[in-house]
């Protein structure tokens, strides 16, 4: 074999664990040198955040430039829950909020958020929203960055709620998410800046939040992993999302789950305090996830895809069918009409003036204290 086949293969080989990582983009345009960066890693997906999106049409741009890079169809993810996370408020009206629709309490209408959702992401090119969260709230003020995005205060309420959000989601072509596995309502510190240590026993939490992913795990497409130590899995300290415990204990062998697993941003404070890049991509592919998301440190890609190849094959084979298996579902975009963009943006306002009434309606949410709502995840 050729020195030149061997160089060849090599990079082949690169290029398909790329397909175990999920990305942010840095601007409302690819720059060169970023457009160079994806073309060599060739990520399994990419997530858009507020400062991608700058008008309806540039956003879609962005979008077809990205599949135009990607070798494999990518993965498109986006959070669009409603409220202040709602990454699409930037260019229209902002969608009520899961608080907001859960006190109105009528199916119908968080039935035409999950219709409405999924419509304007098929029109920009996305094929995965991340969510429906799946939190109970047990405390609507807590610091948890889960405020105003739960479904409901309990068991019955989250699951009704979510399910009817859920199933109209996927209805549209949209795959959905649950979020935040095994559940992190309880946490009284803010993932996005250090990790939280949920000191709830087994017993208490198959009660409720284990109540709830076990109902959505045949019926969400995929599984965000939060960034929490749960004492009752791991006795030494281990974020949830690089835990083998959670992953590949609790969620795949215990639920059954047969859906994409990835973990939440791995450049939150919860896991760049600890230790770097390499070693939290490494570990969250032994804990079992499909998908490691890096959403701000673009530059370290090409590290974390080197890491990479230090993994087991037998785990990266593992992964690699995960992302395979997903792939597969994921619906085309829809031709882009910045009149249907305007008529769906349109629906949106009528669906929040009747959650929460005209005078209310034309109050955005305000700015989470610490964070823009744009990097809530």
């Amino acid at each position: 074999m050729s020195p030149e086949t061997v160089k060849f293969g090599q990079l082949m080989e690169r290029m398909r664990l790329g397909q175990l990582l999920l990305v942010g983009v840095p601007g409302s345009e690819l720059d060169s040198e970023t457009a160079r960066l994806f073309r060599e890693v060739q990520p399994g997906g990419y997530i858009l955040f507020g400062r991608n999106i700058r008008s309806a049409l540039q956003l879609r741009k962005l979008i077809d430039s990205l599949r135009d890079l990607s070798q494999i169809e990518p993965i498109i993810a986006i959070d669009q829950e409603g409220g202040r996370v709602s990454r699409l408020k930037l260019l229209g009206h902002e969608p009520p909020n899961a608080l907001q629709l859960r006190t109105k309490g009528e199916s119908a209408l968080i039935r035409e958020h999950g219709r409405l959702t999924g419509e304007l992401l098929r029109l920009f090119g996305f094929n995965l929203d991340l969510c429906p969260v799946l939190d109970i709230s047990f405390e609507e003020d807590a610091d948890n960055s889960l405020r105003g995005r739960c479904y409901g205060t309990s068991v019955q309420e989250v699951i009704s709620f979510a399910g009817v959000f859920n199933d109209a989601l996927l209805e549209t072509g949209i795959l959905s998410c649950g979020k935040h596995f095994p559940g992190y309502a309880a946490a009284t510190l803010d993932p996005h800046h250090e990790l939280p240590r949920i000191d709830r026993s087994r017993a208490e939490l198959d009660q409720a939040e284990l109540a709830i992913f076990r109902e959505f795990a045949p019926r969400v497409s995929s599984m965000m992993v939060c960034h929490a130590w749960y004492p009752a899995f791991d006795a030494v300290k281990t974020p949830a999302s690089l835990s083998r415990s959670v992953v590949t204990g609790l969620l795949v062998s215990e639920f059954h789950f047969n859906g994409l697993i990835m973990t939440d941003d791995l450049d939150m404070g919860a896991i760049t305090n600890e230790e770097g890049v390499s070693a939290t991509v490494q570990r969250a592919m032994l804990a079992g996830n499909h998908l490691a998301m890096v959403c701000h440190r673009v530059h370290l890609l090409a590290e974390a895809q080197a890491a990479l190849e230090k993994v087991d094959q037998i785990v990266l084979d593992r992964a690699l069918a995960g992302v395979d298996r997903f792939k597969r579902k994921l619906a085309p975009p829809k031709p882009f009409s910045e009149d249907r963009f305007r008529l769906l943006d349109r629906e949106v306002w009528e669906l929040r003036v009747a959650t929460v009434g005209a005078e209310a309606a034309a109050r955005r949410s305000s700015e989470d204290g610490k964070r823009s709502p744009v990097e809530i995840y």
